[in-house]
């Protein structure tokens, strides 16, 4: 991570300005494409490249051939929220099964298409290793609790964030929309940000704020967030079945849920378009906390309080970071779970411009 100013304004070259402003388009970078998208199970031909899988458009695989799945079955799909290959993969027959059109043999059908574009879903440790070289670091805003997080929060994970109120939950989800607009050796990610608000706290004058500590655009910054507010648990579903449409076309590298569990509980892991399995973003959510009389008698992390959602938003958080106040303005970041960083807590405070340390 680049060292940070102590000021309150952190300034942004001028020749990175224009790319912080701007992210690159979903393969305008050299990595391995991510999206295979759900048309081309249209066309399922034995020995077809990966590169073509992932490329050519449902108007050229048309052009090429008619063998497969019809497009009225790839229509079906997406109208259940299914618009990537890795997606059907994920999905059950028997969710398949619940699409309005879809029979039995048809869902066979799938199955044995995405089946032959996939290949196996087994790995060597050393494409494992490969696909690691992309993950990237979203900073918090906070030099400290970057350290404990080896560098900020991950893409191709989902990071659950919780604590009690005015711990900065909101205003985290407000800095790394900023921030994952920067270029990587600002802590950023050059990509664009999709913000689901479940309680009405998104606030463009803080985007406004947080942009001008780094130096960049208010407006430029407020252009690159997606932001929807969900009102009940059915629309928070449709959004995210939306948002796997538009993260196939568009370089999203950010997704935030503020908060997760205030609507409904959720397997938030068994959504396949937005699972860290299948897109390289990184998917930061928030959530809320209650008390736990039991916890005096046992050494829950967080003390007496614990996060809402239970074990099922607990398994499906890749990371897990706990925020407690501290004396004065002071706040406290505890890494509960992490799976390659050891348990640890640093000080952060909450300014203007973000998450800054203290």
């Amino acid at each position: 991570m680049p060292p940070r100013a102590s000021s309150a304004r952190e300034s942004v070259p001028p020749q990175q300005l224009s790319r912080a402003s701007s992210p690159r388009t979903a393969l305008e970078e050299d990595e391995v494409p991510f999206f295979d998208l759900v048309d081309d199970l249209q066309q399922h031909v034995s020995g077809i490249s990966q590169f073509l899988i992932i490329h050519l458009s449902l108007g050229e695989w048309m052009a090429r051939s008619a063998l497969g799945i019809n497009v009225q079955d790839i229509t079906k799909l997406k109208s259940a929220g299914l618009n990537t290959i890795t997606g059907v993969k994920m999905s059950s027959k028997r969710q398949l099964l619940k699409i309005k059109g879809l029979s039995e043999a048809k869902v066979e059908k799938i199955k044995e298409a995405v089946g032959k574009i996939l290949g196996s879903s087994f790995s060597t440790g050393l494409e494992v290793q490969d696909k690691r070289q992309a993950v990237q670091f979203i900073s918090t805003g906070s030099k400290s609790v970057d350290a404990i997080l080896g560098g900020g929060f991950q893409t191709q994970s989902i990071s659950e964030v919780y604590g009690e109120f005015r711990t900065g939950k909101t205003q985290l989800a407000h800095t790394m929309s900023v921030i994952v607009q920067l270029p990587s050796v600002m802590g950023g990610a050059e990509g664009k940000v999709a913000y689901i608000d479940t309680e009405g706290t998104f606030r463009p004058e803080r985007i406004k704020a947080i942009a001008d500590r780094y130096g960049i655009n208010g407006d430029d910054a407020l252009s690159n967030i997606l932001h929807a507010r969900a009102f009940n648990s059915e629309h928070q579903q449709e959004l995210l079945e939306e948002l796997g449409g538009r993260f196939s076309q568009e370089r999203f590298k950010l997704l935030i849920v503020d908060s997760i569990m205030a609507l409904f509980r959720t397997d938030f892991s068994g959504r396949g378009e937005l699972s860290e399995r299948q897109q390289r973003v990184a998917v930061l959510l928030t959530n809320q906390v209650q008390s736990d009389p039991g916890a005096t008698l046992s050494f829950a992390p967080g003390g007496a309080m614990k996060p809402i959602g239970g074990h099922i938003l607990s398994h499906a958080s890749t990371t897990r970071m706990a925020l407690r106040k501290g004396r004065a303005e002071e706040r406290v970041a505890k890494l509960v779970d992490s799976p390659d960083r050891p348990e640890s807590e640093a000080s952060y405070k909450l300014e203007d411009g973000g998450w800054t340390d203290v």
